[in-house]
C-alpha cells in the first residue's frame, strides 16, 4: 500500500463516503453519545462515528492502535501535538483575515514553520514511546520518510531561514515638523525605540510590538512602514511572496488524514477517562471466532452520560448466550429496563464493532457484519399509516436484505395487533432471523415467545419481594402475575390498599 494511502482506520485503502449513520443509531440513542463525544475536537470526526469496519482484521488493527493510544507517553505526545495543530489553525484563520500580501505572506510562513515543528515533535515522541500496533509503527516509519524528504526539507528550510531574515529587519522611525521618516537601520542602545517615544510623549508605553508577529489586522501606520519597507529592501518581500506562493499548499494528505483520524481515538479516550473517573468501566472486548458472546456488568453508556454528574444510580448486568443459543426474548414489567438493556447489547456490538473499548468490566463477542434495529414507532400522520403499517413497513428491508450473522434488536413489536396475531408474527420474525444465523434480542409482552424453542433463551426484568422493579435482567421464564402485581400496585389497587381505603 502506498503511504498516501495509509489509514489508522483500514487496513486496506476505501473509496467513498467514510461514514453513513442509520437508523440503529436513533434506536440505540448513539446520536446522543455521539455528540457528547465529538465535543471541541471538531475536525469533522463525527463520519469517523459511522464508519464501520468491514472485517474482522480490521477491527482488531484498530483495537491494537486504540491500545497504544492509551499508553500514557503515547497519549501525551498526541495531545502535545493536538494543541501544536491548534496553533497551525489559528494561524491559518488569522491569515484569512489580512488582505495586505506582505501580511498574508508572513501569517503563512509562520504556519509553515509551526507544521513542521508539530510533526518533528510528534516523531521524537513516538520514536521513543513503546509502539506495538501495525498502524502506529507504519506511521512513524512513513512520517519519518516525510521528515527526509528533500520536498519538506525544502519547505522548512526556505520558510524558517526567510523568517529569520525578518527578524533580523530593522528600520528607524523619526518624527520631527510634523514629518515621520522611516529609514532602515537600527537604533543604538537597549530599548532606544521605547524611551525615545516615551520622551516625545511624557508617559508610559506598552511594550512596542513587531508588526509582523502582532494582530492579523495593523494600524495605518505599521502599513506605511511595511510600503516603505517593501520598496527600500524589495529582495526579501518579494522573496518572502515568491516563497508563500510556491508553498501555498504545503499540506501532506496522508498527514492531513492522520490529523483527523487520531482525534477519533483521542474524542472517546477521553469520555471514557471521564466516565472511569466516576466509576463507569471500560473493557477490550476479546473478538470471539465462535459464537460465543458474554459480558460482566455491562451498562447504557448514553444512560450513564445523562446521570454522569447527578446521584442517579446506574444499574449494570451480566449475559451470556451459551452454545446454541441466539436470540434473547426479554419480558417483564413495564419500566423494568428491558429497552434499556437491550440498548446497552446493541451499544457493546457498536463500540467493540468500531475497534474501540466497550462500556463493560469485560466482554467477548464475535464479529457482526451489521446491526439492524427495529424499535416501537407511532403512527405517522403524515403518511396515514396506522402503527402496525409503520413497523411493518420498516420490518420489511430488515427481512429481506438476507444478510447472514446480523446482530438484531427488536423493541415491542405488534403491540397494537391481536394477540394471537402478534404471537404468530412474532414468531415467524425469530424463526427467519434464527435461519439466517442472526443473534440478537426480542423485547415483548408477548410471552409465548419465550416459550421453548431452538436457538431462543428467555429473559425477564426482576421484581424484588415488593414488586419493585430492580432493573436487574436475568435468565427465566415470564412471570405474567409479577407484571400484574407490579402494575396493581403501582396504581393502588392492591386488595390491602383497596380495603384500607374503603
Amino acid at each position: 500500500m502506498a503511504y498516501e494511502e495509509f489509514s489508522l482506520l483500514d487496513t486496506e485503502p476505501k473509496a467513498g463516503d467514510p461514514g453513513s449513520f442509520r437508523t440503529f443509531y436513533r434506536d440505540l440513542n448513539l446520536d446522543r453519545v455521539i455528540d457528547r463525544l465529538i465535543g471541541d475536537w471538531g475536525k469533522g470526526i463525527r463520519k469517523y462515528y459511522g464508519y464501520l469496519p468491514v472485517t474482522q482484521c480490521e477491527v482488531a488493527y484498530r483495537q491494537a492502535i486504540y491500545a497504544d493510544v492509551k499508553k500514557q507517553a503515547v497519549h501525551d505526545a498526541l495531545i502535545r501535538y493536538v494543541e501544536d495543530m491548534t496553533d497551525v489553525d489559528r494561524m491559518r484563520e488569522e491569515k484569512g483575515k489580512v488582505f495586505e500580501d506582505v501580511q498574508k505572506a508572513v501569517w503563512h510562513l509562520r504556519e509553515i514553520i509551526s507544521y513542521c515543528l508539530a510533526y518533528e515533535r510528534l516523531f521524537e515522541a513516538l520514536t521513543q514511546s513503546n509502539l506495538s500496533s501495525e498502524g502506529m509503527q507504519e506511521f512513524v516509519k512513513i512520517l519519518g520518510d516525510i521528515l527526509e524528504d528533500g520536498g519538506y526539507r525544502s519547505l522548512r528550510e526556505e520558510a524558517q531561514q526567510l523568517m529569520q531574515r525578518l527578524k533580523e529587519l530593522r528600520f528607524i522611525i523619526t518624527y520631527e515638523k510634523d514629518r515621520i521618516c522611516v529609514a532602515c537601520g537600527e537604533v543604538p542602545g537597549d530599548g532606544a525605540y521605547a524611551e525615545m517615544l516615551r520622551k516625545k510623549t511624557g508617559g508610559e508605553l506598552h511594550r512596542p510590538v513587531n508588526p509582523f508577529r502582532s494582530e492579523a489586522a495593523v494600524c495605518e501606520l505599521e502599513k506605511a512602514c511595511i510600503e516603505i519597507l517593501e520598496k527600500k529592501r524589495p529582495e526579501i518581500f518579494r522573496e518572502m511572496k515568491s516563497v508563500a506562493h510556491t508553498w501555498w499548499e504545503y499540506e501532506v494528505p496522508v498527514l492531513r488524514r492522520f490529523d483527523e483520524e487520531i482525534r477519533f481515538y483521542l474524542s472517546y479516550h477521553a469520555l471514557q477517562q471521564e466516565m472511569l473517573s466516576k466509576g463507569f468501566p471500560f473493557a477490550t472486548p476479546i473478538l470471539s471466532e465462535d459464537k460465543t458472546m458474554e459480558a460482566h456488568d455491562l451498562y447504557d453508556i448514553a444512560l450513564a452520560l445523562a446521570s454522569l454528574y447527578t446521584d442517579r444510580r446506574i444499574v449494570c448486568n451480566d449475559f451470556s448466550y451459551q452454545t446454541g443459543e441466539q436470540f434473547f426474548v426479554l419480558t417483564g414489567p413495564n419500566q423494568g429496563g428491558k429497552t434499556t438493556f437491550a440498548r446497552s447489547l446493541g451499544q457493546l456490538v457498536y463500540f467493540a464493532r468500531l475497534g474501540l473499548d466497550v462500556p463493560a468490566a469485560s466482554a467477548r463477542l464475535p464479529f457482526f457484519p451489521d446491526i439492524q434495529t427495529h424499535f416501537s414507532v407511532e403512527e405517522s400522520v403524515e403518511t396515514g399509516k396506522g402503527k402496525l403499517k409503520e413497523e411493518l413497513t420498516r420490518l420489511a428491508p430488515m427481512m429481506e436484505s438476507h444478510k447472514e450473522g446480523t446482530f438484531i434488536i427488536i423493541n415491542e413489536l405488534f403491540t397494537t395487533a391481536a394477540s394471537y396475531d402478534a404471537k404468530i408474527m412474532g414468531k415467524r420474525v425469530l424463526k427467519h432471523f434464527i435461519g439466517l444465523g442472526c443473534m440478537g434480542i426480542y423485547v415483548t409482552h408477548i410471552a409465548e415467545l419465550a416459550a421453548e424453542q431452538d436457538g431462543v433463551v428467555s429473559l425477564r426484568a426482576m421484581l424484588n419481594d415488593q414488586k419493585i422493579q430492580t432493573y436487574k435482567i436475568r435468565r427465566g421464564q415470564p412471570d405474567d402475575t409479577a407484571c400484574a402485581e407490579n402494575l396493581v400496585s403501582r396504581y393502588g389497587l392492591t386488595y390491602e390498599q383497596l380495603k384500607e381505603r374503603l
